[in-house]
Formats: C-alpha cells, sequence, structure tokens
C-alpha cells in the first residue's frame, strides 16, 4: 500500500506585469519580454513515497485535468527520474485550486512544484543548468516557476533576469471561467512588434509602480479580448473599483490582475467584485 504524501510544495501563480512580444525567431516562436511576480495564491502538491508513480487531483478545478492523458507534474516527475537516474515513485496529489489555461501559469508552477519537492523526496541534487533545461523541456514558463519570485523573462522565457525590487503590495485576480488556447492568442494577433519595457531598479511604493507600469503593456490582451469577450468585463470591473492602480490581463488570458496599495485593500476588492461566473482571489504580492 502506497504511504500518504508526506511533503508539500506551493505552486503559486505566475502574473505577467507587462509582456511584450518584441519579435519571433525562425522557428516560428514569439520572442517575449515580461516582467513576472508570484502572488501570494496558487496550487498545491503533496508527494510521498510509492512503489511506482501515480497522481490524484484535488480541489476546484482538479475534475478539469482528469481527461488528460499524460499530466505536466507527471512528465516532471518522469524527466527528474530520468535525468537524476533514479526510479520514478512517488505518489502525488495536486490540489488544483487555480483554473486551467488561465494565463497565470497554473500547470507550469505545478510542473516546477514537482521539480522542486520530488528533488527533495529523492535526495536528488542537480546542476542548476541541468535543471534549468530540463524545466525549458517541460514548458516556456517552468524555468520562471521554479525560483517562485520576481523575475524578468525574456527570449521563449528562458533568458531570466532579475527583476527591479517591489514595493510591497496587494493585487486581485479574476477570471471569467472560459480556458483561453495560448496558440489561438497568438495566432489572432496583429500588428509589429514592441520595444523592450525599459524597468527602473525598483519601485518605493505601489501607486509608483502601477504608474510607471501604466505605459507598458500586455501586447496579447487585445487578441485576447477579441477571442473571448468576457475579458474586457474583467477589466471593466477592475477599473471601475475606485481603489484599483492598474488593471490589466495576465500572460495569454483570461485572468486579469488588479494592482492595489495593500493586501487588505485587495481583499477587501476581491470580495466586492465576487461573482459566482468568476473566480476572484485577493491578497499579498509579495517582495520576495
Amino acid at each position: 500500500m502506497s504511504a500518504a504524501p508526506t511533503l508539500r510544495e506551493a505552486a503559486r501563480a505566475k502574473v505577467n506585469l507587462c509582456l511584450h512580444v518584441v519579435g519571433k525567431r525562425a522557428d516560428g516562436y514569439h520572442l517575449l519580454d515580461s516582467l513576472a511576480v508570484f502572488p501570494q495564491t496558487g496550487d498545491w502538491l503533496e508527494v510521498g513515497e510509492s512503489d511506482g508513480l501515480s497522481l490524484e487531483l484535488t480541489g476546484r478545478f482538479g475534475a478539469n485535468l482528469r481527461a488528460e492523458p499524460d499530466n505536466l507534474v507527471v512528465r516532471a516527475a518522469r524527466g527528474l527520474a530520468e535525468l537524476a537516474a533514479v526510479p520514478a515513485r512517488a505518489r502525488l496529489v495536486l490540489e488544483k485550486n487555480l483554473p486551467v489555461s488561465s494565463g497565470i501559469g497554473g500547470g507550469s508552477a505545478d510542473a516546477a512544484a514537482a521539480l522542486r519537492v520530488l528533488a527533495r523526496l529523492w535526495g536528488v541534487q542537480l546542476d542548476a543548468g541541468e535543471l534549468a533545461a530540463l524545466a525549458l523541456r517541460l514548458g516556456a514558463d517552468v524555468p520562471v516557476c521554479l525560483a517562485q519570485r520576481p523575475t524578468r523573462m525574456q527570449g521563449i522565457g528562458e533568458i531570466l533576469a532579475p527583476a527591479p525590487r517591489l514595493p510591497e503590495c496587494g493585487m486581485v485576480l479574476i477570471n471569467p471561467l472560459v480556458a483561453v488556447a495560448t496558440p489561438a492568442v497568438f495566432k489572432a494577433r496583429r500588428g509589429g512588434y514592441s520595444p523592450a519595457p525599459i524597468l527602473p531598479d525598483s519601485w518605493a511604493d505601489a501607486a509608483t509602480m502601477a504608474a510607471d507600469l501604466a505605459g507598458l503593456t500586455n501586447d496579447l490582451q487585445a487578441p485576447a479580448i477579441a477571442l473571448c469577450p468576457q475579458i474586457a468585463e474583467v477589466l471593466a470591473a477592475l477599473q471601475a473599483d475606485s481603489s484599483c492602480l492598474l488593471a490589466r490581463m495576465s500572460g495569454s488570458g483570461a485572468t486579469c490582475f488588479g494592482l492595489y496599495a495593500t493586501a487588505d485593500i485587495a481583499a477587501a476588492a476581491a470580495a466586492r467584485m465576487a461573482r459566482s461566473a468568476w473566480w476572484v482571489w485577493g491578497g499579498a504580492l509579495s517582495a520576495d
């Protein structure tokens, strides 16, 4: 009989405060320049020893993943086992709290959490470069999710650089519970490319950060809205809130975020904007 899970790892949501499409590679992959942050919400992954490799899905959105033939968490486990030359033996329980295909890196965060926690379970010590290469093979967003700290992402996600020092502030996340396919958003995008964002070394407070970010963009927001008009409704609700400092879509959608002066103000705003047809969260955007 398999042992009960013994280790627990957070898989925090990844939010793109800005996302510029700056070019395109010869192989068709778009080149991005984005500031990624990790608010205090996400999925949880528990692991324990087992004779084989299994995955149990729980949480509000767990059922949405049960039809997947090869979950990214399982692929991460197999990839790590192969790289470390250890048996792929673990019982995994994924508590899926984040909406699926929502532009906040849920699957990538889950895979990164699997790499972190299984390395502990199996006593694996890998070279940082090897682990980063494995993460990139799993998905473009997995490398940035490994560290779960504010990071500037470039290239297709493989070039990671320090982010500006963030102030303590709050964030509201809203998803209209409509899945948006990233390839379709890129295909719907029109126009040229954007310049790389100009970012300072730090921001003194949330208002200053929001003012600077207002001069930047998410280049995928307009095509995502064309495919999913509900995104515009979410943005309108955030923009109508008097305490919201900045409203924007994250990633390829459909989740949108609002920046707030404090975590308490964000939590209160989330409570005001709660709807049965939406997934809504409000709380802290930590600076670490």
